[in-house]
């Protein structure tokens, strides 16, 4: 049935047809679908975006998007088990090669060089793999982060808390008004992993066992850089931690609540950058969310303080004195 669905309307799971895009867009906005209008786009179910009206069963509930992505990943977790552990039985099994061709060609260096996604993602998930009590990222752009980026995280943190690890991670404060990131956390548990976040924060960054650093060497991400060198770690480690002793816990929620003048803290950094006269795509770039959530805010702060035009918004923000708010 499913394979005749895909056949039939030319399309994966990763790509749902407009028929199913049309239909659960129905069932959000009414709260509910008729069964007989959902099937024909089965692609719903398949990803256990619609549920049965306890109440009526001619009727079908939507589920929302971030708890559906969840609950298949909880559903399939034995499966993504047999898979990581066969892969890293062939890392393992392979482990020793590559160990013998670094060494030949780059006589132990503390710091390689690891190109290409595929090069990355393995050196990363040998070294989290074997990660025995502490594990510390820093994840800036967390808001704009995809479901698959989200659910590897999830492959990878899920054995770590199972053997006790602790672990810290830094976001952007814009990560807090992101609804996967949330769904993530509120999965994983704050129990397993300790969040802070800070308005703006450096590259992305893993530090695992304060034995191995793992951080971007290009902008698209698709070379990065294996440091062991103590020195070095123990510089990256040092630098985590004072972005940690300023950032905010996940739990109080200052950021995103309103201050007297009816102006939100990440409203508040955006008319900072605003201010300093940064575009709208650096605005975003800079406090990691997507730019059409960034001018979400801009229209909101405009309406708050009351201006017509982006000249007098930043007269105003600079006459308001919401900027010497702390």
């Amino acid at each position: 049935m499913h394979a005749g669905h895909d056949h039939e309307h030319g399309h994966s799971l990763q790509e749902p047809c407009p028929a199913a895009r049309e239909a659960y867009a129905v069932a959000v906005r009414d709260g509910r679908i008729a069964a007989a209008d959902a099937r024909h786009a089965p692609c719903l179910n398949d990803l256990a975006l619609l549920s049965p009206d306890p109440d009526d069963p001619d009727w079908l509930l939507p589920v929302p998007a971030s708890e559906a992505m969840m609950g298949l990943l909880v559903s399939r977790e034995r499966e993504i088990r047999e898979r990581q552990q066969h892969a890293a039985d062939l890392a393992k099994s392979f482990s020793r090669f590559i160990d013998i061709g670094m060494e030949v060609a780059s006589d132990n260096s503390p710091i390689t060089v690891l190109e290409g996604l595929g090069t990355i993602n393995t050196a990363l998930d040998l070294a989290v793999g074997e990660c025995s009590h502490e594990l510390l990222t820093i994840q800036p752009e967390a808001a704009t982060r995809r479901a698959r980026a989200l659910g590897e995280a999830l492959q990878r943190v899920r054995p770590l808390a199972e053997r006790g690890v602790r672990m810290r991670t830094l976001y952007q404060h814009a990560a807090r008004e992101a609804p996967m990131t949330l769904a993530y956390l509120r999965f994983v548990g704050p129990q397993q992993v300790e969040v802070r976040t800070l308005e703006e924060i450096i590259e992305r960054l893993i530090i695992v066992d304060r034995q191995a650093a793992f951080l971007p060497a290009r902008p698209d991400r698709k070379v990065a850089l294996e440091l062991r060198h103590p020195g070095l770690v123990s510089y990256l480690v040092g630098v985590f931690e004072q972005f940690w002793q300023l950032a905010t816990p996940l739990e109080e929620a200052a950021y995103t609540e309103a201050t007297h003048e009816g102006v939100t803290g990440v409203q508040r950094s955006i008319a900072r950058l605003l201010v300093e006269g940064h575009l709208d795509q650096n605005i975003a770039r800079r406090l990691g969310m997507n730019v059409r959530t960034c001018r979400a805010h801009i229209a909101k702060l405009a309406t708050t303080l009351g201006s017509s035009s982006r000249t007098q918004l930043g007269y105003l923000i600079a006459r308001s004195g919401i900027l010497d708010e702390t």
